[in-house]
């Protein structure tokens, strides 16, 4: 790892741009490593994350691991995978949900970080904010966009949130499974080494 890395890694790990907005205060949760394949762009860390401090510690990891095909000593693993949200802090609570993540933080810190990372081959887009940042040409509809997840190329990979609240959506989109699942699972292994 580059000093040059470590110190925006210092950097970031030490923000405080939004803690006056921040009801819960500061705590930055990221997993990078500039040796890192696999990248997972999603929104922002739940409250579950805020308090332990470990990305994706709560059921929608489980479901994410699940879908990559992984184990958690894989999913943790710095070396392997990358796990950088639009905003690194939990932004608290909305009416329907957690608020969206402050663009200030993906302004600030992704392309510094991103810059440091050129071994990562494949990126997981989760979300709709995520999907804004990352895809060029995002479609009209969260369902529309991993459903076009295809035309985005080798490297990104539209998928929806793995929340627990997204059972509805899977119910109501079994493609998801059939289709893209498969190919999730290929692609993860191929980049990890795995059989």
């Amino acid at each position: 790892m580059s000093a040059n890395f470590k110190q925006v890694l210092a950097e970031t790990r030490s923000c405080t741009l939004c803690a006056d907005i921040l009801v819960d205060g500061v705590r930055p949760v990221l997993q990078v490593h500039p040796d890192a394949k696999i990248l997972i762009a999603g929104q922002a860390p739940g409250s579950k994350v805020h308090a332990t401090g470990i990305p994706f510690d709560d059921p929608s990891g489980d479901r994410l691991r699940d879908w990559m095909g992984v184990s958690r000593e894989v999913f943790y693993d710095e070396k392997m995978v990358a796990i950088l949200p639009m905003a690194f802090c939990y932004p608290g609570k909305g009416k329907s949900g957690d608020l969206p993540p402050p663009r200030i933080c993906a302004e600030t810190w992704r392309v510094k970080i991103l810059s440091q990372m050129p071994k990562v081959q494949l990126i997981l887009v989760i979300g709709q904010y995520a999907q804004g940042w990352h895809l060029v040409s995002p479609q009209n509809s969260l369902t529309e966009t991993v459903r076009a997840w295809s035309s985005y190329g080798e490297q990104l990979l539209p998928l929806p949130h793995p929340s627990p609240r997204n059972n509805i959506w899977l119910k109501k989109n079994p493609w998801f499974a059939d289709e893209v699942l498969p190919h999730l699972k290929s692609r993860v292994r191929k980049e990890l080494n795995q059989k």
